[in-house]
Formats: C-alpha cells, structure tokens, sequence
C-alpha cells in the first residue's frame, strides 16, 4: 500500500523525524546500505534548509516509480519533497552550488543534494516560496539515473516524456487512499492515477489493486484497462480512476477515465479537461467508457489530480512554470492549492506528464 510520511518541519526536532521517515523509506524500496546513507543525508539537508530559509515548511517522503517509464516492473526509488511558502529564492542556480549562503552557513545543503540524488529540481519564486524534490534510488539502475529508452528497442521519443506525482495523506495518515503508477509496452507510455473510496487502509488497498494491475495492462487502450482494473478492485472499496496512454511513436495522448480523478492537458498555452464517466472501479463500471484522442507535442502538459484539492482549483496561467521534473509541477501546484486556512479534507495527489526540456534530453 502507498506509504507515505508527510513530517511537518516547524523546528530543528523535526529534522531528525524527517531523516529517520526517509531511512524507513530507504527500507520499504530495498535500497542497500550506501545509498540509503544517500538518503538519509539528503532529508536531512532539505529539512535542514527549510529552516534556514523559510523557518517552517513541509517535507514528503514517498517511495516511487522512476520518471521514466519502462518496460515490466523498474526498481523504485525514494523521493523526497520539501515544500515552504517562505521569501523564496532569487537566485536558484546560485544557491545550487557550494558556498551559497544567505544565512552566514556553509551553504553545502542543495549542492549536497544535487550531487547525491540520482534526480534533483527545485523551483522558487520570491514572495511565494520554495519547493524542491530529490530521488534516490538503486545504485547503477538506468531506471532511475535519468530518462530512459535509448538502445532498448523503443523510440527515441520515449526518452523525451517524463512522469512525476506528489501524494500527501490525509491528516498525516501512516497510507494514503491515492496512488500512481506509469508503465512503458512498446511505444505506448500509460500513466494511471486511482483515488481509493474514502481514506485510510483499505482506500490505500484499493488503489494499491489498481497500481498492480496496471502492470499487467500496460498495453491495452486505456478504456479497455478500466474493464481489467474494474475485475482486479472487485472486492474492495472500489476507486476513481484515470488513465492516460501516450503513443510516443504518433505523438497522441489517449485518455479514459471513471469517477472523480480530474485531467486537465495544456495545448498551445490554454487548458483543457478530459472527461471522466461517473462511476467506481470495482463497484460499478459505465456500460462505455469514453476515450479522448488528442495530439501531443513538446508543448503538451498533462496534470492528473484527485479531489484532495479544492474543487475550484484551475491550473497556472504561467506556462513556465513547469520545470525539468514534473515532480516539482506536482509539488507547487499542491502547495498553492492550498493553505493552513484551507486545509484539505481528503488524501491528496497529483501526477504531470510533461516533455523534457531540450537542455535536459
């Protein structure tokens, strides 16, 4: 099930709870004892940076599927999200490299992280904040160590689409009722996000059914993989799901969804929604299921969020935002969703699709 620790860093206590909340991450993905001291050190440098710069913020620790996609089951790696709605950077490459300090520290923290994680992005912006995501992940795993898809059979196109999500708990839950996964058959990418009915364990179990499932349905259309989704949760609570399929080879998106996973794609600067059909997977399935086609270029941005967020929120008109990782779109889009004064009232996740950037390929 999607374990998932959510560790809010208010003061230097909070630091250890962060890096021992990373370390039994580091176990649950089977990483060994090196990079696991990988881990360790890099949670404790974000948490540790969080108050230096923003005197309080918010650190997730998740265990997830690499940003590029694969063919068959890939090593997992841990990610580590730190979020704060602090003065932010001016000066993000600069606080990148060793010595940077505004505080009179050493100023090692990001440059630490940059160079132990196999992923590492951050995006800030003055008077709005800072969110940063590292990934640590098996030693030598082409999975894990940036994108993939070169010299194994697939196009050179599938290494030029990447995958990232964010999922907090519902008030600090051990599990989160939300979970994603994204697998490669071929030339088609699928991405899924599924939103277990209710929160807690057995909301976690369904959407953890979901995740398993879609490994073995990778190579369907997705409307399709809802009918062996729909087989595979019959027994638990049931889940919303979507499912988006990117035919690397045509540049198309393809995407079906059941129930309340909202899809929103950006196409030349505007944004669009996909539709769902109401309904519960593993409960009760449409009789159809409708699939958008749509076409998919190196401008596209797809964003997959469950109703963990506030039902009035819309997508960011900066179409800059998005950087290298789709993670860190994931992560600010969560934290300006939302606030101390709007605290949500269901697990939370949100997964991009998104082009690498031509300087990242």
């Amino acid at each position: 099930m999607p374990r998932v620790w959510e560790v809010p860093v208010q003061d230097s206590t909070r630091v250890r709870d962060v890096r021992v909340a990373a370390e039994d991450a580091a176990a649950l993905a089977g990483l060994d004892e090196r990079r696991t001291a990988a881990v360790s050190l890099v949670a404790t440098e974000l948490a540790t940076n969080l108050l230096k710069y923003a005197q309080a913020g918010e650190v997730l620790v998740d265990v997830v599927d690499p940003p590029s996609a694969r063919e068959g089951r890939p090593e997992r790696a841990v990610q580590i999200t730190a979020l704060d709605h602090g003065p932010g950077l001016t000066d993000v490459v600069g606080a990148l490299r060793d010595g940077f300090s505004t505080t009179g520290s050493l100023g090692a923290g990001l440059g630490t992280c940059r160079r132990l994680a196999d992923d590492f992005d951050v995006h800030s912006v003055p008077g709005r904040g800072t969110v940063a995501v590292a990934r640590v992940g098996p030693a030598s795993d082409p999975a894990v160590h940036g994108p993939s898809g070169e010299g194994d059979g697939g196009p050179s196109t599938a290494s030029e689409v990447r995958a990232g999500g964010v999922n907090v708990p519902f008030a600090g839950a051990d599990f989160s009722g939300d979970a994603w996964a994204w697998v490669r058959s071929g030339d088609r990418l699928t991405l899924m996000l599924a939103d277990g009915l209710g929160h807690g364990s057995e909301a976690a179990r369904a959407s953890t059914a979901a995740v398993e499932a879609l490994r073995h349905a990778g190579h369907l259309p997705p409307a399709e993989a809802l009918r062996r989704l729909h087989s595979a949760l019959s027994g638990t609570r049931g889940a919303a799901v979507a499912v988006a399929q990117l035919d690397t080879w045509a540049g198309r998106l393809r995407f079906a969804g059941i129930g309340n996973v909202t899809a929103r794609l950006r196409e030349d600067g505007r944004w669009r929604s996909l539709l769902s059909r109401p309904g519960i997977v593993g409960v009760h399935r449409p009789h159809t299921v409708r699939e958008d086609e749509v076409a998919w270029s190196a401008e596209s941005l797809l964003i997959l969020h469950t109703d963990g967020l506030p039902g009035r929120w819309t997508p960011p008109a900066d179409t800059g935002l998005p950087p290298a990782d789709p993670a860190v779109t994931a992560a600010v889009t969560v934290r300006d969703a939302g606030s101390p004064a709007r605290p949500v009232r269901d697990d939370t996740a949100v997964v991009v699709l998104a082009p690498v950037p031509p300087d990242r390929r």
